[in-house]
């Protein structure tokens, strides 16, 4: 029997890293199935969803182990699996004049709303003519259903007007992308 699990690795970023990921998922028998992966502030920090047998997963677990003594850190879970919830996937795209509070204020909309945040990517950058520090952040969140697009949208508007910041909330196609 295979069993699923959910690895979170963190530490300094090196050449070679994600391949040795690979081979010990390989070495074990396992399947890698779904990961998200970045460098960011010269560390390295990844999710990864990966089967191995039941019968591998100690020599597995003891192998991961070795990783940490080489300084990475690595929390290990069963995957539990997902539990389907009614709703649909949307995408929120934020710009504006970077200031402190930026993803408070909106994640404290979305969960006013009920609305999950299930992919964040964020980043600083100059902006073309001024040089000012703009902040951009593109957010995969799921709309329960019964959420009230149209109100959501509302708050948000509200809130880019104070942040002042454009808002934009667009449903998603089946091909994860914004309607």
């Amino acid at each position: 029997m295979q069993e699923r699990l959910v690895l979170t690795i963190l530490g300094p970023d090196r050449p070679g890293l994600v391949e040795q990921l690979a081979a010990l998922v390989t070495a074990h028998e396992g399947n890698w199935l779904e990961s998200r992966m970045c460098r960011l502030g010269g560390e390295f920090a990844g999710i990864l969803r990966c089967q191995v047998p039941d019968r591998r997963r100690p020599a597995f677990e003891r192998a991961l182990a070795d990783l940490e003594k080489a300084g990475l850190s690595v929390v290990t879970k069963i995957d539990p699996g997902e539990t389907p919830t009614p709703g649909r996937s949307a995408v929120l795209e934020i710009v504006g004049q970077d200031r402190p509070g930026i993803i408070r204020h909106v994640s404290g909309a979305l969960a006013a709303h009920g609305v999950n945040v299930e992919e964040l990517q964020s980043e600083c950058v100059s902006a073309p003519m001024s040089g000012e520090l703009l902040f951009q952040a593109r957010i995969r969140v799921w709309l329960p259903e019964g959420c009230d697009l149209e109100r959501l949208r509302a708050d948000l508007e509200r809130l880019a007007a104070d942040l002042l910041a454009e808002v934009t909330l667009a449903p998603e196609n089946p091909a994860g992308k914004p309607d």
